[in-house]
C-alpha cells in the first residue's frame, strides 16, 4: 500500500510548542482528520482536505483515517497534546487491530507533542519531579468504579496524581467526588494546581491548597495535578508560586 497515517500531536496550543517534526508531518498531509477544535488549529493551505468531527467518534474517525490511507491517500490525525496521552494514537491501533488486515501493512507513525500535565508542570515549576502518574476522570470508555479503584490505589501510594477531562457538562460531579477522595488520604494543605489551557490567550494558573480545591470549578480544558505528601511550594513577587516535586524520598 502507498498510503500513510501519521498520528500527530499538536502541543497544547501555542503554535511555537509544535515540534518541527509533527510541522513535517502536517505538510505532507493530503487529509487531515480530527476533532474539530484541533483541526481549526491547523492552518488551510490547497491541497489539504479537511475532515473535521465531533468528540467521542474516535475509533470512527481511525477507520476513516485507515480508508484513506488503503486507497493511497497520506493522511494525518491530529490531537491535542500528545497523541499517545488519551488520545487518537490508541484509537488508530485499536482499528487496526480489529480492521482490515491489509491496514497492517501501512506505514502509520506517531508524532508526539508536549502534553498538557508537561506544559503546566513547566509553568510552574517542577510538580512531576518526583513519581507521578496520570489519570482520565472521564468514564466514556471506562466505569467510574475503576477510576475510583485507580485513584486511591496511586493516592495511597503518594504519586502526584495529574487528572485530564477532570469535568463537563454531562458530569458535572466527577472532579468533587475525585477531590474528595484526595482529602480522606491526603492533607489538606497538599497543593492543587488547576492548570486551563496553559500556552492559550487565555491560560489561566491556580495553585490552592486540597481544601480549597474542593470548593472550585473547572472545564475540560482544565488539568488537575494533586500534589504529593513532599509536594512543596516556594512563594515568589507575582501571586503564583513555583510548585516542585522532589526527586528524594526519605529511606
Amino acid at each position: 500500500m502507498t498510503g500513510s497515517v501519521t498520528v500527530v500531536g499538536l502541543g497544547p496550543g501555542d503554535p511555537d510548542l509544535l515540534t518541527r517534526s509533527a510541522e513535517a508531518a502536517l505538510a505532507r498531509a493530503e487529509d487531515l482528520i480530527g476533532y474539530i477544535p484541533y483541526v481549526a488549529r491547523v492552518p488551510e493551505r490547497p491541497g489539504l482536505i479537511r475532515h473535521a468531527t465531533d468528540n467521542r467518534v474516535e475509533v470512527d474517525r481511525a477507520r476513516h483515517a485507515l480508508e484513506l490511507a488503503a486507497a493511497g491517500r497520506h493522511v494525518a490525525v491530529v490531537s491535542g497534546g500528545d497523541p499517545g496521552v488519551f488520545a487518537m494514537a490508541a484509537a488508530i491501533f485499536e482499528a487496526v487491530e480489529a480492521g482490515d488486515p491489509l491496514w497492517r501493512t501501512l506505514e502509520i507513525t506517531v508524532e508526539p507533542g508536549i502534553t498538557a500535565m508537561l506544559a503546566a508542570a513547566a509553568r510552574l515549576g517542577a510538580p512531576l519531579g518526583g513519581d507521578f502518574c496520570a489519570m482520565s476522570l472521564s468514564d466514556n470508555l471506562k466505569p467510574w468504579a475503576v477510576i475510583t479503584a485507580r485513584l486511591d490505589a496511586v493516592l495511597r501510594a503518594d504519586f502526584v496524581v495529574s487528572l485530564y477531562n477532570p469535568i463537563s457538562k454531562a458530569r458535572p460531579w466527577q472532579l468533587g467526588r475525585a477531590l474528595a477522595l484526595a482529602a480522606e488520604i491526603r492533607a489538606p494543605d497538599t497543593p492543587v494546581i488547576f492548570a486551563r489551557a496553559v500556552s492559550r490567550p487565555d491560560e489561566a494558573l491556580r495553585v490552592l491548597t486540597l481544601a480549597e480545591a474542593r470548593e472550585t470549578t473547572a472545564d475540560m480544558a482544565t488539568l488537575v495535578i494533586i500534589g504529593a505528601s513532599a509536594t512543596r511550594l516556594i512563594s515568589r513577587g507575582d501571586g503564583v508560586p513555583y510548585v516542585y516535586t522532589p526527586r528524594s524520598v526519605p529511606a
